[in-house]
C-alpha cells in the first residue's frame, strides 16, 4: 500500500498538507527559503503591516513544557520587504506551488490598504488576512467585534478578486461560532485558519515569582499542547458549519503526527504548525509527516480524503 499526502486546494495539489503559521520562522527572506526548501507543503509568510514594525519589548515568547507563551506584538519587516520576495520567487519558479502571504493591519483603513496593494501587484498566490492578532497593547481582536468583521469583509470584497482566506482566534460558544459562520458564508473566502493562540494566557515562574514576558505585565498568546482541543473544537465547528467551498486550515497544538491526524479528522484541509517549529526547527515538518503515514498505514487509509472530516459522534 502506497499512502500519499497530496493535498488539493483551489487550483493546486501540494504534496503535503503542512505549512508554517504565520508568525514562526518566517521573518526574514532567509528563513522564507528555508522554508520554501524544506518538507513542508507550503508557506505562508510573517504577518506584514505597512510600514517596519520592532515589535513589543522583549522578552517576548517563552518556552514552556506544553507549549509557549508569546507577545510578539507583530514584529515584522513591511509589506514592500514581502512582497519583493514572493514576486521574486514568482519569477524565478513559476511551477512551485503558490505562496500563502499574510497582512495584519493595525486598523481597518489599514487592512483595506495592505490588500488593494496586493491586488494592484503582479502576485498569484493566496494572501491570508489576519483578523486575530492578540498581542498588540490597547487593540482588541477584529474578529471578536462581529459586526466589524462583517463591515471590514464587505468593504475588502467590493475590490479584492484574489484568494483570499482569513486567520480567526479561538471561539469558546456554540452561539459564536454560529454568528461567526453565518457572516463568513456571505463572502467567497478560500479558506479560514483555526486557531491564532489564546488570547491573554499568564505564565508564572514560581522560582522568581514573577511572569515570564515583560509586555502587558506578562500577558500573552498560549500555543502548543495546551490548545490543541480549542483547536479541533473551532476546526470542527467551522467545517461543519461553513459552505464546502471555504477550507478549514488547522492551526493549535501540532506537535506530532496523531495531531495531524486528528485535525484532519475533524475536516482540515491544510494544516499549519507554530509551536513545535520553533522549538524544533523546520526538521518537524519531515518527523510529522512520517509519523502521519505510519498512522495511515496502520488504518489502512491510502489517501487524506478517505477519512478527512469523517470524525464520529456517539
Amino acid at each position: 500500500m502506497t499512502v500519499s499526502l497530496a493535498t488539493k486546494f483551489l487550483d493546486y495539489t501540494y504534496e503535503n498538507p503542512f505549512m508554517n503559521a504565520s508568525g514562526v520562522h518566517c521573518m526574514t527572506t532567509k528563513d522564507l527559503d528555508e522554508l520554501a526548501t524544506s518538507e513542508a507543503g507550503a508557506f505562508i509568510t510573517k504577518s506584514a503591516t505597512t510600514s517596519l514594525r520592532e515589535g513589543n519589548p522583549e522578552p517576548r515568547y517563552f518556552s514552556v513544557p506544553l507549549g509557549s507563551i508569546n507577545s510578539m506584538g507583530l514584529p515584522n519587516k513591511g509589506i514592500d520587504y514581502y512582497l519583493s520576495y514572493v514576486l521574486e520567487r514568482q519569477r524565478k519558479f513559476p511551477d512551485e506551488g503558490p505562496i500563502f502571504f499574510s497582512v495584519a493591519g493595525m486598523s481597518v483603513e489599514e487592512n483595506l490598504k495592505l490588500l488593494k496593494i496586493i491586488q494592484e501587484s503582479d502576485f498569484k498566490g493566496i494572501t491570508e488576512l489576519n483578523l486575530s492578532c492578540p498581542n498588540v497593547p490597547g487593540k482588541p481582536q477584529v474578529a471578536y467585534d462581529f459586526e466589524l468583521t462583517k463591515e471590514i469583509l464587505e468593504k475588502v470584497f467590493s475590490f479584492f478578486k484574489k484568494p483570499l482566506g482569513i486567520k480567526l482566534p479561538p471561539y469558546f460558544d456554540f452561539a459564536h461560532f454560529d454568528i461567526m459562520a453565518d457572516i463568513l458564508n456571505q463572502f467567497p473566502l478560500s479558506y479560514v485558519n483555526s486557531i491564532n493562540s489564546i488570547g491573554n494566557g499568564l505564565y508564572v515562574d514560581i522560582d522568581k515569582e514573577s511572569v515570564v514576558i515583560k509586555p502587558k505585565n506578562g500577558f500573552g498568546g498560549i500555543g502548543g499542547e495546551y490548545v490543541k482541543p480549542t483547536a479541533l473544537a473551532n476546526v470542527r465547528a467551522f467545517y461543519t458549519r461553513l459552505n464546502k467551498n471555504i477550507k478549514i486550515f488547522g492551526t493549535g497544538g501540532i506537535t506530532t503526527g496523531k495531531d495531524a491526524f486528528e485535525h484532519l479528522l475533524c475536516g482540515a484541509t491544510m494544516l499549519q504548525i507554530g509551536t513545535e517549529l520553533q522549538k524544533d526547527g523546520i526538521s518537524v515538518f519531515d518527523r510529522v509527516q512520517k509519523e502521519l503515514i505510519e498512522i495511515m498505514e496502520e488504518k489502512g487509509y491510502e489517501t487524506i480524503d478517505e477519512f478527512r472530516g469523517k470524525l464520529a459522534s456517539i
